[in-house]
């Protein structure tokens, strides 16, 4: 993907660039594994200790803010697998206002002094419906772009509004839908009136990206020489976030899970969370382990194991072989890898349960829940 977003240039810069990201991509995902093993740990035990202190206003403060910072830590991993590893569209309703806001504090350092953002958030925009993670990709590379074009230095203007049904009138296509709206100007003294979207170059990936969001894009210059890049989204609905956060614990019945974990501090955070959910629990570091576990004990019911493993054995491997020892038993995968990346190396059935990294115990209760009854 990033290589069609290159300047212009001969086949071999292209060639060495794109091996360049590729080698990223790899150390990035290897990365936000190990970074989300970690904030698997501090979102689960914050839980644990915001429950505790609920009477207490200024240390339920405190855990609010961990809470907080966990979520963002979270979401930055998540864009960095979206900008590293291409990945299929999973739109959902997003908050465009939260979304540009984060874009503006990841490119501040990334685009220099010399670049000012500017950004204007209307109040009362609508959700869209799209991939929060392409969409923040796309509006990191529309800004780059940008910069490029803009050596001397410039402006970056970003804006959110609601935007009016399209006219599809002239077109044999279902009822024109409401659209929430992105404007992205770069205005610059090297951006000629004359030379429309020289700011953003090669946007066939990025019309790609809104054409699976079900939306539109448009490239324009004004009088004063800024380049426009407008962007229509449909609007969605908003869930609830508050029904996520206030949905009841799943709690176990006495059954036995097998936690197949190398990273011994997330294995140890795991094995207490299960317990207090109210099932058996048996641990081991590696595939050898757990074969050696599934051997000798005669009564489990689920094996919850990471995808990616040291070792000869990964984690669907070794879900393999333990299936065919004890064909009734239920599989839950976890891993901090993108799901996408995990599918498309073969290190995981299409239709496998996979609980992503970082969790916390509200999600990790319901995935057990979900798999033992599958």
């Amino acid at each position: 993907m990033h290589d069609k977003l290159l300047p212009n240039g001969g086949a071999g810069p292209q060639a060495s660039q794109a091996q360049r990201m590729e080698i990223v991509g790899r150390l990035a995902g290897g990365i936000v594994h190990d970074f989300n093993n970690i904030l698997t740990v501090i979102a689960g035990t914050i839980d644990i200790l915001a429950d505790a202190v609920h009477d207490r206003p200024e240390l339920a403060a405190v855990a609010g803010l961990i809470t907080e910072a966990t979520a963002r830590g979270a979401n930055l991993t998540s864009h960095l697998l979206a900008f590293a590893r291409a990945q299929p569209s999973q739109p959902r309703d997003v908050n465009l206002n939260a979304l540009i806001a984060e874009a503006a504090r990841l490119l501040r350092p990334t685009l220099g002094e010399q670049i000012e953002i500017e950004i204007a958030l209307a109040p009362d925009v609508s959700a869209a419906w799209a991939d929060a993670h392409q969409l923040m990709t796309l509006l990191l590379n529309l800004a780059i772009l940008a910069r490029d074009a803009m050596p001397a230095g410039g402006k970056l203007n970003f804006e959110t509004a609601n935007a009016p049904a399209c006219d599809r009138r002239d077109r044999d296509e279902a009822p024109a839908i409401d659209h929430v709206g992105i404007s992205i100007r770069a205005f610059g003294h090297e951006i000629a009136n004359n030379d429309q979207g020289r700011a953003f170059r090669d946007l066939g990936v990025v019309q790609d990206c809104i054409t699976q969001a079900n939306g539109q894009l448009s490239v324009r210059t004004d009088a004063g020489g800024g380049t426009y890049v407008e962007i229509e989204l449909p609007k969605a609905a908003l869930r609830a976030a508050q029904q996520e956060e206030h949905r009841p614990v799943a709690e176990g019945g006495g059954e036995a899970i097998l936690i197949v974990e190398d990273d011994e501090l997330v294995r140890k955070y795991v094995v207490s969370q299960v317990r207090s959910l109210g099932y058996r629990t048996l641990a081991a570091g590696n595939a050898g382990e757990a074969l050696t576990i599934i051997s000798a004990v005669g009564d489990i019911d689920l094996l919850f194991t990471d995808v990616m493993m040291p070792g000869p054995i990964n984690g669907r491997q070794l879900a393999i072989e333990a299936m065919h020892r004890r064909p009734q038993l239920k599989v839950l995968y976890t891993s901090g890898y993108a799901e996408h990346s995990l599918h498309q190396e073969r290190r995981l059935n299409p239709d496998a349960l996979l609980l992503a990294k970082p969790y916390r115990k509200v999600d990790l209760a319901r995935m057990i829940r979900t798999a033992l009854v599958a």
